[in-house]
């Protein structure tokens, strides 16, 4: 949870006013240990909040798109080498992406062909 600046600079200023870190802590609703990081924190003249986002794939979405419709077969490894990358990475980048790799047996296949001739035909 993401405090504002406003509430932050409050409970200092209520603090700095001689109140302790416990009753600063219940009337703001905030722990001890929050108001002991926003202490350290203002002696640093950075009291912001800190930006917290997704750190940049090392995969490149669209060229892993492309590389999955040119190569439809290929299993994760192949995949893993061509981008220089590990097997967890491609298999949640392809996740990320919705991107299903299952390959369905032959027999399988074959099966689910009869049962459509058969559906078809009635």
């Amino acid at each position: 949870m993401v405090y504002s600046l406003d509430l932050r600079r409050k409970a200092l200023n209520y603090i700095e006013n001689g109140a302790s870190l416990s009753e600063t802590s219940q009337i703001f609703g905030v722990t001890t240990r929050t108001l002991s990081n926003w202490l350290q924190r203002q002696k640093q003249q950075d009291l912001a909040p800190k930006m917290h986002g997704s750190s940049p794939s090392k995969i490149d979405n669209d060229k892993l798109k492309k590389y999955i419709e040119d190569h439809p077969d290929s299993y994760l490894r192949e995949i893993a080498e061509a981008f220089y990358t590990s097997l967890q990475a491609i298999f949640y980048a392809c996740k990320r992406l919705k991107i299903t790799l299952k390959k369905r047996h032959p027999t399988i296949k074959k099966e689910m062909k009869k049962k459509e001739k058969h559906t078809c035909k009635n």
